[in-house]
């Protein structure tokens, strides 16, 4: 098990100027997904995800030294320019359970500033998006602080590790493209503690690949993702869940280096319905899609059988829909999307995302 606890770093506050780091990271889609954990925040599967683009969390993080000997730790925290209280004591707790591995945070007055480009706690990853871009703000800080991570390599796998604790899918979101999150035998280098980059493992059509998000709520789901996974402990199908999701990455992962678009969206459709019935025959249970939903399934399955064109769905966990098709019939589809999706939209609101190049430092 990585170990980065270090209380070494530590600051001598009358030679630390004030200053701030910001990142803009981006929401991930998993394709394969990670449904269900163990201990701090371990997958009980493996996950594949794509990197998008225009879903993303913007963060800035501010810092001076404490005037005073307080050991608490300080932090102000707005969401889209205003106070929540709810999000800062989640980031609370989370800055409060990584002080081993960066202690100087306790010698500092910290001021935490986020907000996102699309509805957070809706089902499109927001959590993935803001925990990744606290957890690389923090390693820019220890950065910055102590010249310790210069090594690009090294940076992404602690702030993917960091990510984790936060969140588990925003481990995800640190790299481009694509990302695995959780031991595969077959996949040199992957993890449970923190994910690794596929950029370099997929075909080129999915370097460009579109995910148009179909807002069918932008209302805060009833059931937290949290709550999803700890109800996975008792789950009546959770041996045979975890089985088949290894037993689908190896397809996966051979029809994204090929291009094979056709088992590509046979799986991600498989996983979309498996995650929603997952959450229906759980104890309790619950249903966090809507008729509008259902609808639009059926009319993206009518739409490629008659086009052929391969355009496939995908879920997150809630009800809005993710549309995945390849650049070269974008012009097809987002008529198809004018004419028979939107009007399935809460006032007509939907997401125009793509594959991405990962997070951004500003």
């Amino acid at each position: 098990m990585l170990d980065y606890k270090n209380p070494g770093l530590v600051i001598e506050s009358a030679k630390v100027e004030p200053g701030s780091v910001t990142w803009r990271s981006p929401a991930n889609l998993a394709i394969l997904k990670y449904w269900g954990k163990h201990g701090e925040q371990l997958p009980r599967n493996p996950s594949l995800s794509l990197t998008l683009s225009s879903s993303f969390t913007d963060t800035v993080l501010e810092y001076k030294p404490k005037e005073g000997g307080d050991r608490d730790l300080s932090l102000e925290f707005t969401f889209h320019q205003e106070p929540n209280e709810a999000f800062r004591e989640r980031v609370l707790k989370f800055l409060g359970s990584v002080t081993g591995i960066f202690p100087f945070l306790l010698q500092l007055d910290l001021t935490v500033r986020t907000g996102n480009s699309f509805p957070h706690s809706s089902g499109i990853a927001s959590s993935a998006s803001a925990m990744s871009a606290l957890a690389l703000c923090l390693c820019s800080l220890e950065e910055e602080l102590f010249e310790t991570l210069s090594d690009d390599a090294e940076f992404d796998k602690k702030a993917s590790y960091i990510a984790r604790l936060g969140s588990g899918s925003a481990c995800r979101s640190i790299y481009p493209v694509a990302s695995l999150w959780g031991q595969f035998g077959e996949v040199e280098g992957s993890s449970d503690e923190f994910a690794i980059p596929m950029a370099g493992q997929v075909h080129e059509v999915f370097k460009d690949f579109h995910d148009d998000i179909l807002v069918v709520s932008s209302e805060a789901k009833r059931v937290s993702s949290r709550t999803g996974h700890g109800l996975m402990e008792s789950h009546p199908f959770a041996e045979a869940r975890f089985a088949d999701a290894k037993r689908k990455l190896h397809f996966l992962l051979e029809a994204m280096k090929k291009g094979d678009l056709e088992t590509f969206g046979k799986i991600a459709e498989a996983e979309a319905l498996t995650l929603h019935g997952l959450m229906m025959s759980s104890n309790p249970s619950y249903i966090l899609l809507k008729p509008n939903t259902l609808s639009m399934i059926e009319k993206v399955q009518a739409y490629r059988a008659e086009t052929k064109h391969p355009v496939f769905f995908s879920l997150d966990a809630g009800p809005n829909l993710h549309l995945l098709y390849p650049e070269d019939v974008i012009h097809d589809v987002r008529l198809f999307i004018d004419e028979e999706l939107l009007p399935l939209c809460e006032d007509e609101q939907w997401i125009q995302d793509w594959v991405g190049e990962g997070p951004v430092q500003g």
